[in-house]
């Protein structure tokens, strides 16, 4: 029944391999459990309140809702679409969320736009008009966009772990370690767990990116019973940093492994407030709509392609089954995050490092929606698992997607150009939104500068307007005061 409904032998895989890949997306996109409440719960409101208008923050019930919604829109993208896609809440649209909007007014505003901005999604979805633009991208350039995405996720891989980090001054941005040095086990961790990927790979081992994380996360264990080390950040005003420290989470054996999981915030959301207020202009609430809109429409477009470049379920054009319900899920969870109090929900990419563990079918996504809804009680115990030790199988992956590289025809310039933009500005500038956005303005331009306008597609050049006033938010924003 399992074989016949998710299509498990039709695309080339088996039920071991599938619960393989859905542990793997699930251990890789665990963190957000942590890592939602830290952005979150201890972000004030214009009025200085915390989320759900407690005057202390709420970490605990921020961890379990992220987990249930999470969870609920996993299986659900499994069940209904049969698509090897997590969701949760988007990491960098809750950043947006907290900072840029929160900030400007009450929270129960900021999250009525995250659901007004789902349910306008689903309406493209229903209308077609989203899967009319998925299909309006050239074929090269959504090759690009998942080879571009590969690196994204690698350098994710990097950065969380610590092997890379930002340089609080000098030329460079980004640098090895601390000063040009590695520090800390942790950094072992995450060195021996991607050797230990990649060795298992080499000698075509199943399960090699489970097993590597099973072993990177023993290795973290021992080596904390040993040393007692730090957590390398500590939510606070203002947040502590150690270098060397764990960056997420300590992974010593929890005193308990239950936790009763409390959800009694749900539906604290006010769907037109953001346009009410004061001290926040019209032009500005909808340019904050729209930016949320366009993210969270285009993160997925990018998802949805490199996921099936990775997993085989791709065609010639980039086009994927299903991709109707796929998207509509997508919408679904959008909506469902704000209204639940977590941010917009969306599709995660690493969701490509169960598909290079194997997962080919929606049946991963259940398991992996599983695993997220026993976390909302067992909580403590998937915390002991560091970035550290996860992180080794995004960098793995990056390599697996970027091997896709030599499909592009670099000696087309209307292909090359933005496919190379494209791939280069979605690491640059932690945004895959940017890389889709500069790839497809730059495709559009050199076409009519090649005298071939004809052949870019009106979705595509309406797209790309939409773009150019992403892109030009801030100055549109100060025009209008």
């Amino acid at each position: 029944m399992l074989d016949s409904y998710f299509k498990i032998s039709e695309r080339g895989s088996s039920i071991a391999q599938e619960v393989r890949g859905g542990l793997v997306t699930f251990f890789t996109m665990a963190y957000i459990v942590a890592l939602n409440p830290i952005i979150l719960a201890y972000s004030p409101d214009v009025n200085g309140q915390f989320l759900f208008g407690g005057a202390a923050p709420a970490p605990a019930m921020v961890a379990a809702t992220t987990a249930l919604v999470a969870g609920v829109l996993t299986i659900l993208m499994g069940s209904v679409a049969n698509y090897p896609l997590a969701l949760a809440t988007g990491l960098g649209l809750n950043t947006f969320v907290a900072v840029g909007i929160a900030s400007q007014m009450t929270w129960a505003a900021a999250m009525g736009l995250v659901v007004l901005e789902g349910l306008i999604i689903l309406v493209l979805v229903l209308t077609g008009f989203r899967v009319a633009v998925f299909k309006a991208v050239p074929a090269q350039i959504k090759i690009a966009i998942s080879v571009g995405i590969g690196l994204f996720i690698a350098l994710i891989g990097l950065v969380d772990a610590g092997f890379v980090r930002r340089t609080a001054a000098g030329p460079v941005p980004v640098g090895l370690g601390v000063n040009g040095n590695l520090v800390g086990w942790p950094t072992v961790v995450f060195v021996v767990g991607t050797l230990l990927i990649i060795a298992l790979m080499v000698r075509k081992v199943k399960g090699a990116i489970l097993i590597g994380i099973a072993s990177a996360t023993a290795l973290a264990i021992a080596i904390q019973q040993a040393f007692n080390i730090k957590p390398n950040f500590t939510p606070g005003n203002p947040p502590t940093i150690v270098d060397g420290g764990w960056q997420l989470g300590i992974p010593a054996v929890p005193k308990e492994v239950v936790a009763v999981p409390k959800f009694d915030f749900t539906g604290q959301f006010d769907l037109f407030g953001a346009f009410t207020l004061d001290n926040v202009s019209l032009i500005a609430a909808i340019l904050l709509l729209f930016t949320l809109l366009l993210s969270d429409f285009f993160d997925t477009v990018g998802t949805v392609t490199a996921i099936g470049h990775e997993s085989g379920l791709a065609d010639k054009d980039g086009n994927v089954d299903n991709i109707q319900k796929i998207l509509l899920v997508d919408s679904v969870a959008a909506a469902a995050g704000g209204a639940a109090g977590i941010s917009s929900n969306t599709s995660y990419i690493e969701s490509a490092a169960g598909v290079g563990e194997g997962a080919r079918t929606g049946l991963a996504s259940i398991v992996t929606g599983i695993a997220f809804l026993l976390t909302t009680f067992l909580a403590p115990l998937v915390a002991i698992i560091p970035y550290e030790a996860a992180t080794p199988a995004l960098i793995i992956v990056g390599f697996l997607m970027m091997a896709q590289i030599k499909n592009i025809d670099w000696d087309d310039l209307g292909i090359g150009i933005p496919a190379f933009l494209t791939i280069i500005l979605m690491p640059f500038t932690y945004n895959i939104s940017v890389g889709i956005g500069a790839g497809f303005i730059t495709h559009v331009v050199i076409r009519i500068v090649q005298g071939r306008g004809k052949e870019v597609h009106p979705l595509l050049l309406l797209v790309s307007g939409l773009f150019v006033i992403y892109f030009l938010s801030s100055p549109i924003n100060s025009w209008f005061g």
